[in-house]
């Protein structure tokens, strides 16, 4: 990816990628040769130093793109969306839900998108950071024992890929299914 940077911070690099982060960068690298321990600290590492800037700075990068008709537009509805599909939840299992959607490795979530749903619904910045940081331990645990175990990468990307098409699949038909009646479905 990076073929000019010394490995260790291609690693860090890498684990810094919305989407990618450390659950994903560390499976190719252990099939490299490198050891899990020397490559999960790194990965780890950096899958975490972004949430901070998110958490705490986000407003302004939000205030700054909202000056655009179309990504005011855009934030607008998906904000409103997310609110209201998600707002009984993250009040009722705040901690434990971003917990779970950071942890699990699927497309879609992880820290980057956690920082965000903390942001979107006013949680509190450390209990948050708190929360994300083990989120991304236990994803990336998730995908070190994986690989560790000798599951195929191939079969651990097909998985993915099927999990985030269906999670698509699931989000289009809800945002579908969740227009007022006046509007028209067809």
């Amino acid at each position: 990816m990076f073929p000019w940077l010394p490995d260790w911070l291609e690693i860090f690099i890498s684990s810094m990628i919305p989407w990618i982060e450390a659950r994903y960068v560390i499976p190719p690298w252990i099939t490299l040769g490198w050891s899990w321990w020397e490559v999960f600290p790194i990965a780890v590492l950096g899958n975490i130093f972004p949430i901070p800037f998110i958490l705490l700075f986000f407003t302004y990068v939000e205030k700054f793109l909202r000056r655009y008709r179309f990504w005011d537009n855009l934030m607008e509805k998906l904000f409103t969306h997310t609110r209201k599909r998600a707002d009984k939840t993250i009040q009722q299992y705040e901690t434990l839900g971003l917990l779970l959607f950071v942890a699990i490795p699927v497309p879609f979530t992880g820290a980057w998108t956690g920082s965000l749903i903390a942001y979107l619904f006013g949680l509190k910045v450390w209990k948050s950071f708190l929360t994300i940081v083990a989120g991304v331990l236990c994803s990336a645990s998730i995908m070190t024992v994986v690989t560790l175990l000798g599951v195929d990468l191939l079969y651990i990307i097909i998985g993915i890929l099927i999990l985030g098409v269906v999670m698509v699949i699931f989000m289009i038909y809800g945002m579908y299914m969740s227009k007022p009646s006046g509007e028209s479905r067809g």
